[in-house]
């Protein structure tokens, strides 16, 4: 059967899958099937990969590339109703520089209102979501207005990313169909930060990675349920206020203040270098708590008796020499989480509890009944010690009856097995799980030891 007999229903499904709308345009000259069954196609996808870059700038005789905005544009003229959007530059143009342009080039410059009125007026009533990754060599230095222009064109738009741009929020309108934002490593102000709130009032997601330029910015939105916020910057203070807010991940360097107001806020991913005050406001919900620094110590100042955290999972980067004169102890988990039922210890963090115990030892005999699972990552240095970490945590915590010891893939297998036999044999009430750890790789599970 040729592909001209197909059923044009299957033909449909078929070019709604390419992933990228150059091979679209190509199947347009394979058949008058294709080309016909082509504009019914509802989404457009197209990326400049690194190799096309190259090639349009290349000095070789008789090459010539067919500019990137050019292919775009006549793709959207070709299409009927589109609703999904998505164009931008490949990752790996992230590693091109200044120093490797040498005039004022504008051609991968995606957020160019100018460019952006030739196509998006066209679909933009059936649009619902949309995704522009602009070339950021060439559109840091230039503060664009395209979401003005996108609030004023797009009514029906309910997802819109925006990735590597300098944003103006000038004639910004509402846009209350709009539910999901997602503005990545872009500069923006304080009050840039504010007229989003005002204008997107009923986002649900929300995620500003590697945001710039905020100094005291804050997030205020009624009906928000996530947010991931990284703020590339160290401002005076950031305030997040969202009475629905379920899950939120926020990562700061050190702040002087940070608020926090979210009653309906039950999984929280904090990842931070430390701050002078952190103020909570209605948090009594909150029963999953990831949390990540350099100095775990800061830990206890800023949480004092959690009782509604039960799952946690904590660990600290590297440090140097003279910061691990700070010790971080177990027990000090439970005087600011005496509920816990459920502890997951990243390496970083095992290795200061590991280094705390063996200076100063258990030092309070608080009550750490409640904890009846642990994972714990570690790198086995002196087997004895850590063996004699671990029969005290298991001497202090009655209730455990599931433990995970992730050890590091460099540990030679039989200091592993060995481990987990004197472990097994200390306590064979204890369910016992045997892992195995590196770094970017996700964990392996070698075998139960029970």
């Amino acid at each position: 059967m040729s592909m001209d007999n197909l059923p044009p229903c299957l033909v449909l499904e078929i070019l709604s899958r390419l992933s990228d709308s150059t091979d679209l345009a190509r199947c347009r000259v394979v058949s008058k099937t294709f080309n016909a069954l082509s504009h019914d196609v509802r989404s457009i996808n197209l990326v400049c990969s690194l190799s096309r870059y190259l090639s349009s700038r290349s000095l070789v005789p008789n090459l010539f590339v067919t500019p990137f905005k050019t292919v775009f544009r006549d793709l959207v003229r070709a299409s009927g109703r589109v609703d999904s959007v998505s164009l931008g530059v490949d990752k790996s143009l992230a590693g091109i520089t200044f120093d490797d342009v040498d005039d004022d080039s504008d051609d991968l410059y995606l957020t160019d209102t100018a460019f952006v009125k030739t196509w998006l007026p066209r679909i933009a009533p059936d649009l619902k979501s949309l995704s522009i990754s602009d070339f950021w060599v060439q559109s840091c230095w230039r503060r664009s207005d395209v979401l003005s222009l996108i609030s004023w064109s797009c009514h029906g738009l309910v997802k819109l990313l925006v990735r590597n741009a300098w944003l103006s929020v000038d004639g910004l309108v509402p846009m209350p169909m709009l539910t999901s934002l997602t503005l990545e490593f872009v500069r923006l102000d304080d009050e840039d930060l504010c007229k989003i709130n005002k204008c997107f009032p009923n986002l649900l997601e929300l995620n500003l990675i590697g945001v710039g330029g905020l100094r005291e910015p804050k997030i205020s939105l009624l009906h928000l349920r996530t947010c991931q916020w990284s703020v590339s910057n160290a401002p005076l203070s950031l305030a997040i206020c969202a009475p629905k807010l379920a899950n939120l991940q926020l990562k700061c360097i050190r702040p002087r203040l940070i608020v926090l107001e979210a009653s309906s806020l039950s999984a929280f991913d904090l990842s931070i270098e430390g701050t002078d005050e952190f103020k909570w406001i209605n948090c009594h919900s909150i029963e999953y708590f990831k949390f990540g620094s350099s100095n775990l110590a800061c830990l206890s100042g800023l949480f004092r008796s959690c009782k509604t955290v039960k799952r946690l999972k904590v660990d600290s980067v590297r440090r140097s020499e003279h910061n691990r004169l700070t010790t971080f102890g177990f027990e000090t988990l439970f005087e600011s989480f005496p509920l816990l039922s459920s502890l997951d210890l990243g390496p970083g963090a095992w290795h200061d509890m590991e280094t705390s115990f063996c200076m100063e030892g258990l030092k309070h005999r608080i009550e750490m009944n409640t904890l009846k699972e642990l994972v714990a990552h570690m790198v086995v240095q002196e087997i004895e010690s850590t063996l004699a970490f671990i029969f005290s945590v298991l001497d202090n915590c009655t209730k455990l009856s599931n433990i995970s010891l992730v050890i590091h893939h460099d540990v030679d297998p039989p200091v592993a097995s060995n481990l987990m036999s004197r472990c097994r044999n200390y306590c064979p009430r204890v369910r016992w799980k045997l892992g195995i750890w590196k770094d970017g790789i996700k964990d392996t599970w070698v075998s139960d030891a029970n």
